[in-house]
């Protein structure tokens, strides 16, 4: 399932439940909200926002919802790259690479990762083109 694009405040307080969930709506105001003034029912109302596009549920407990991721984070992350790659990028993927290559030092740890995903792509052209 496409999940619709998320707002930076939304990605945050996503990732805010993924960290501490499963929250109530007071949680998320006093745990992330609160220092950011953002008012109880503004929290609110992107919990129930999120939960709408699908990226959270929801669940009474001793009357009381709580919030909890409804994908992984990983999940959510792949879309959003996706659907950055797809509409601002136009589908292209040398834009990300240069990016990686200029502007950002990569630990062993990442670059090794970027090496299997190639090894990958690689092999999935193969198998395609035999």
């Amino acid at each position: 399932m496409d999940h619709p694009s998320l707002g930076e405040q939304e990605m945050e307080i996503l990732r805010y439940v993924t960290d501490h969930g499963p929250v109530t709506a007071g949680q998320v105001a006093e745990g992330y909200g609160e220092e950011r003034g953002l008012a109880r029912t503004t929290v609110h109302t992107v919990l129930e926002r999120l939960r709408k596009k699908g990226y959270l549920s929801r669940s009474r407990r001793k009357g009381v919802f709580t919030y909890s991721p409804a994908l992984s984070h990983s999940d959510v992350l792949q879309g959003q790259v996706q659907r950055f790659v797809e509409t601002t990028l136009r589908g292209s993927l040398a834009p990300v690479v240069a990016y990686l290559a200029r502007s950002r030092k990569l630990s062993d740890a990442e670059l090794a990762d970027l090496e299997q995903l190639v090894d990958e792509l690689k092999r999935a052209q193969q198998e395609e083109e035999a």
